[in-house]
């Protein structure tokens, strides 16, 4: 394998996941292959949720206003247990909302999937290869060459410095590692029926779980005239006899009327707990339903692929410019790794909630809820789930450290109001109120925060905005920024370009000190 690669990355997979990943990629100018079996997107929805942080990222492959017009609010979730009373609920979080975005909404996934594709599409330095199976792959210590077959037959190959595989649940590229799945103990059948309704306001705007051991269920009001269920399937019943249409329509008239209701797609799934051994192999990289599975009581299957893409995507292009060490790439599963285990032992404590089977112990669970409700003592935030990073490419011990970066809305010079981000590159960023708070950073520091890419951004509470001496003055139009700085204490906040916080610095000399680490760790690996 001596040639030079054709591509810096090639991803094999092009669902969701990998249509994000090669969007992230190709925006920092990267030459990219995708590699996809299907010929075109599959035109019925899977996954039907999304949140705040999985917007923010279709809002940095420039989908912002594509996605506002296509998602519908997710008003929280209510417990139904075996009295058809509430005994557990999940409400909406309250504005203002830290992310600049709705903290979870629900989506219609053929059409995202579409717009990402057609974004792609407008850059050069991307290649798709649909209809494409990948059969084979090695590497050495400066590519990848990964074997391929078009429908033709023909067989071609693609060479890259690294490969990620994208390839969903059964991957290709994992089972080509030898990875295997750790198995976190949650194996149900539950049957997915996206229906159609002619008449959208005949049931309520928000998710109701059926906790009912007769028969467990989920409902979800999607966008538009989109409307889910999920029905559990008991002992005994047969997967493949269950999915027959006149059952779909029996055990969908156990939860609704379906006389406004058309059947768009029924299927039966196993909804599985996996965690991958292993997130990388020297030059292969996996990601999504390759290297994790979740059952999908937290709607967080699709966010935690969507997570690792932006996680991982920076840092390819870190290397690839030589501002990292090759070591970096490992912080990726480090980062990603505790973090989705801990959003799966979340959505698995809630799915047995929901599939309790024995009427006795489910008698006993709505007790318990329902008094846990009353007290004040239960969460009814579901992001409140949904983790810091613990390691990796972080300043452990800092203020802040691992926490998502807020984003306001503001205004830069004579523009109108808008997200942070729109105004960012995809890069390092120091923020702070002031810029005294940056008045610190010595010439080594600064010098080396330049050659990185690195911004520096004076996020102001009024004033005018400006960009002088390298430094962007916007003016935020709330408090969102202003009082989250306050509230930890802290002058100014280094962010990654994935928008996770590496530090906050409660001074301009801790800020110099913090500058220094950071460097210091892109070439040291995590």
């Amino acid at each position: 394998m001596s040639k030079t690669p054709e591509y810096d990355v090639a991803i094999v997979g092009y669902g969701p996941v990998g249509a994000i990943f090669a969007n992230l990629l190709a925006n920092y100018g990267l030459k990219i292959a995708v590699i996809e079996r299907a010929a075109a997107v599959y035109d019925k929805p899977r996954a039907i949720t999304l949140d705040h942080e999985a917007l923010r990222v279709f809002q940095a492959v420039g989908l912002a206003e594509v996605m506002e017009n296509a998602i519908a609010p997710h008003n929280g979730s209510h417990y139904l247990g075996v009295d058809g009373e509430v005994i557990k609920m999940f409400d909406p979080m309250p504005p203002p909302y830290p992310l600049g975005w709705i903290p979870n909404v629900t989506f219609v996934q053929p059409d995202a999937e579409q717009a990402l594709r057609d974004k792609l599409a407008g850059y050069q330095g991307a290649d798709v290869f649909l209809s494409a199976t990948a059969v084979a792959l090695a590497q050495d210590e400066a590519s990848v060459s990964l074997q391929a077959r078009a429908e033709s037959g023909d067989a071609f190959e693609i060479r890259a410095r690294y490969l990620v595989g994208c390839d969903g649940a059964n991957s290709f590229v994992r089972k080509h590692l030898g990875i295997e799945l750790e198995d976190l103990a949650f194996d149900e059948w539950w049957m997915v029926v996206d229906t159609l309704t002619s008449e959208p306001a005949k049931r309520p705007a928000r998710a109701f779980q059926y906790c009912w051991p007769s028969r467990p269920g989920t409902f979800v009001p999607g966008p538009r005239n989109l409307r889910r269920w999920e029905i559990k399937l008991l002992p005994g019943e047969d997967p493949e006899a269950a999915g027959a249409p006149d059952n779909v329509l029996k055990l969908l008239k156990g939860f609704t009327d379906t006389s406004d209701l058309t059947i768009w797609r029924s299927a039966v799934y196993r909804f599985h707990a996996l965690l991958g051994q292993g997130w990388r192999a020297r030059r292969v990289l996996l990601m999504g339903d390759a290297v994790h599975q979740t059952p999908p009581f937290l709607g967080q299957g699709l966010c935690a692929g969507i997570r690792d893409a932006a996680n991982l995507a920076w840092k390819l292009a870190l290397v690839m410019r030589g501002h990292a060490g090759d070591a970096l790439l490992d912080s990726y599963e480090v980062e990603r790794k505790p973090h989705v285990r801990s959003v799966v032992a979340s959505a698995k404590e809630f799915g047995k909630i929901i599939g309790e089977l024995d009427p006795a112990a489910a008698m006993a669970r709505d007790a318990q809820l329902r008094a846990e409700l009353k007290s004040g003592k239960a969460q009814t935030i579901r992001q409140k789930f949904i983790p810091d990073l613990v390691g990796g490419l972080i300043a452990s011990g800092a203020k802040l450290a691992g926490g998502l970066f807020v984003q306001p809305h503001v205004r830069a010079a004579d523009g109108p109001l808008r997200r942070l981000d729109d105004l960012l590159k995809p890069e390092f960023a120091i923020f702070a109120a002031t810029p005294a708070a940056m008045s610190g950073i010595s010439e080594a520091s600064l010098s080396s925060w330049r050659q990185l890419g690195g911004e520096r951004v004076v996020i102001a509470g009024s004033g005018e905005s400006s960009n002088r001496d390298g430094i962007m003055t916007v003016v935020e139009n709330e408090r969102l920024f202003a009082d989250w700085m306050q509230a930890n204490a802290v002058e100014a906040v280094i962010v990654r370009p994935d928008r996770y916080v590496f530090a906050g610095a409660e001074n301009p000399q801790r800020l110099s000190m913090l500058i220094e680490q950071l460097i210091q760790n892109l070439h040291a690996g995590p």
